[in-house]
């Protein structure tokens, strides 16, 4: 069964970067589409970016367009989410979860990782 684990959070001031990676045990990512969620403190989880299977498409919320960006390194198994330009509302638990259909941003998501904490603060 596909395992997830993330890696990459951590304590930023706001305009900076970090990258968060998506790694797979036991099965082939690529084969595989890969969301990313996130859940601040008191709110709802909300869908940040997904990359469907062999890269055909990518989605960004509104609030991370231009920001984030979602790939995928095959030899590595890893999808990575680059985050530029941070900002304090990007504060949350972020996740990666993986299904086997499509299109990424309308399936339910099967396989999920631990979590990893951003926080954007001066």
């Amino acid at each position: 069964q596909l395992r997830l684990v993330e890696s990459g959070g951590g304590l930023v001031q706001p305009g900076q970067s970090l990258r968060l990676s998506c790694a797979a045990i036991r099965d082939t990512l690529d084969d595989y589409a890969v969301g990313w969620f996130r859940q601040a403190p008191g709110k709802e989880r909300e869908g940040v970016s997904c990359i469907s299977r062999s890269d055909i498409t990518t989605y960004y919320a509104d609030s991370v367009q231009g920001r984030f960006t979602t790939a995928r390194d095959n030899v590595k198994n890893t999808v990575y989410l680059q985050m530029n330009n941070l900002k304090p509302e990007d504060t949350a638990v972020y996740y990666c979860a993986a299904a086997p259909g499509g299109p990424c941003n309308l399936i339910e998501y099967d396989y999920w990782g631990q979590g990893t904490q951003v926080a954007v603060s001066l």
